[in-house]
């Protein structure tokens, strides 16, 4: 921890550096809201005209998968539904 500049030891250039970062922050922060402001009203459009928007956001999150990955979670849920008796 010794590369850390400790709070009680910002120079003018580390305040400097601090309040850079603090702001790109808030911007990427005001960005993400817009976005995720932006995908509601997407999903919202879906819906009404009669799309199932929990089922867009399962592709949605599948379709982010490896391939592999996707495999093997679909293999391990098939093999808990047995194992529950509701396959």
């Amino acid at each position: 921890m010794d590369d850390v500049t400790q709070p009680q030891s910002l120079d003018q250039a580390g305040q400097e550096r601090l309040r850079s970062f603090i702001q790109r922050i808030e911007r990427l922060e005001a960005d993400k809201a817009e976005i995720a402001a932006d995908m509601k009203e997407v999903y919202a459009e879906a819906k009404s005209m009669g799309f199932d928007t929990k089922i867009m956001r399962q592709v949605v999150r599948l379709r982010k998968m490896d391939q592999q990955d996707r495999s093997e979670q679909e293999s391990i849920l098939d093999l808990y539904l047995h194992a529950v008796g509701d396959a």
